[in-house]
């Protein structure tokens, strides 16, 4: 495995090779390419003038960043959006062949305190991504008097033959459609008295999922909430389960769900143009929290995106659950190598060496009586992460304060705490970057998501049980399969 300079920067998941990244952007799949978009300051490891970076894949994993999409101009800085193929061209600019289009916020600051106007805007490119030519009737879309109005996802809705945008205003989602992408009508708004409202809403995605082992379909609404100073866990992801009939969203839940219990999981959104064949709803998230995003210790660029994740939707005690898995092409980067018989711990400690930059383990344990028990992730002698899970409590808690470096932020070494059904009986899958650790509860039913940054690899993992005893009743440690290089700095 090729070593970098560079602790941080991470073999499993995209970075920029250089210079600030946040959220995804006009992630789409079109003629075998995963496209990911993203919001970039192209001159400092600090947010600034946003453009949209650009990076290809054929798996998600193994990322090729590409020149700028597109940069700012008399409309502003581009701020986030999405990307669709218009197959049916609708908007006229695809005679030949279908393409792509992105539908972006600009963003223009105004001088002497005046609020910043935001508007919704089209790019489109002939020739997959790599060129962009803007609209020439930009903006597309304006509102007179909000002055938060932004982040346009947008799909096309085939049994109403239309296109659909959900677009962040407030601490509401406008709903809108249109038959060409350039002229848009308000269908209604979603949001009032119901769900979080901390915080502005962000970023928001709808798509429907079928609800597993039935015959059963449901929308999910996806909207993230930015930071508030006086709450602990900074920016977060909540989400909706409902209906949707082309014009309004009905919830069938008023309370708040969290699409991730980590602090390190924001703006995410999922891939357009899936194949159908595939069928796959495919989340990606940006991995960081506006709490510290700007001072986290990586040098010369920052943030990085988490794994691309399988969304699916179940059901548990009547009530509706998004649940999500890494996804397979994740498989391919690494080959099983430790995965031994079951294991009976009776207040002890248990040892698997690693010793590698990033590693896939999975765990099934039964408790017995033990008061607490989980695992931890060992850098080197000195520096540890540790999963706490705690039966009476019904929790799982994530403490990365002993993790490396921390003093960056006072609110980096918050715990990060999941409350469980149940916690006696649980499965975990846990990936572990050089600068991250994914955490995966009772097959993607809880999702934990958490930047560390360790000056060692992980060394080893162990499992323990305190005050009593446990079964470790399935165990696997999969760890690189190939000299898969980092990213060039």
């Amino acid at each position: 495995m090729k070593q970098s300079t560079d602790k941080a920067r991470p073999y499993l998941h995209f970075a920029p090779k250089k210079n600030w990244m946040n959220d995804p952007n006009g992630m789409v799949y079109f003629n075998g390419e995963y496209h990911l978009f993203f919001q970039h300051n192209p001159y400092d490891s600090v947010w600034g003038p946003m453009h949209w970076g650009h990076a290809v894949s054929k798996d998600m994993i193994n990322w090729e960043e590409l020149d700028i999409a597109l940069s700012p101009d008399d409309l502003g800085m581009i701020f986030s959006g999405s990307a669709v193929v218009d197959w049916k061209n609708t908007t006229g600019f695809f005679p030949e062949e279908p393409g792509l289009v992105a539908i972006f916020t600009h963003h223009s600051d105004r001088k002497e305190g005046a609020p910043a106007v935001q508007s919704q805007s089209l790019a489109y490119s002939h020739d997959n991504g790599r060129t962009w030519v803007k609209y020439e009737h930009n903006p597309v879309l304006i509102h007179n008097t909000k002055a938060d109005f932004r982040d346009p996802k947008v799909f096309w809705h085939g049994e109403l033959n239309n296109w659909i945008m959900v677009l962040a205003a407030g601490q509401a989602i406008m709903i809108y459609s249109s038959p060409n992408l350039k002229d848009w009508q308000l269908e209604s708004e979603f949001g009032e008295g119901i769900g979080n409202h901390d915080a502005v809403w962000e970023c928001p995605d709808l798509f429907p999922l079928p609800v597993e082992n039935s015959t059963e379909k449901k929308w999910v609404f996806i909207v993230s909430i930015g930071d508030n100073p006086s709450l602990p866990m900074g920016s977060r992801t909540q989400y909706f389960v409902g209906d949707f009939n082309g014009k309004e969203f009905i919830a069938e839940h008023k309370d708040v769900r969290w699409l991730d219990y980590g602090m390190d999981n924001y703006a995410g959104v999922s891939f357009s143009d899936i194949p159908e064949e595939d069928g796959r709803r495919i989340y990606l998230g940006w991995m960081s929290n506006w709490r510290y995003a700007n001072q986290v210790p990586t040098t010369g660029w920052r943030s990085q995106m988490t794994l691309p994740r399988e969304l699916s939707l179940t059901t548990k005690n009547g009530d509706y659950l998004v649940k999500q898995r890494p996804v397979m092409e994740l498989n391919q980067y690494f080959i099983k190598n430790k995965n031994t018989k079951p294991i009976h711990l009776n207040r002890e400690e248990i040892s698997y060496f690693i010793n590698e930059p990033y590693v896939n383990a999975t765990f099934r344990i039964t408790n017995k009586d033990a008061a607490e028990y989980g695992l931890k992730i060992h850098y080197g002698e000195r520096k540890e992460a540790v999963v706490f899970i705690q039966p009476p409590g019904k929790k799982a808690i994530l403490d990365r304060s002993q993790s490396g470096i921390t003093d960056f932020s006072e609110t980096f070494s918050t715990k990060q705490t999941v409350q469980l059904e149940q916690a006696e009986d649980i499965s975990m899958q846990i990936i572990i970057d050089a600068s991250s650790i994914e955490l995966f509860l009772n097959d993607g039913e809880y999702a934990l998501t958490s930047l560390v940054f360790p000056n060692e690899i992980c060394e080893r993992i162990s499992l323990f049980a305190k005050d009593g005893a446990m079964d470790v009743v399935e165990n696997c440690i999969s760890v690189p399969s190939t000299d898969f290089k980092k990213t060039e700095e």
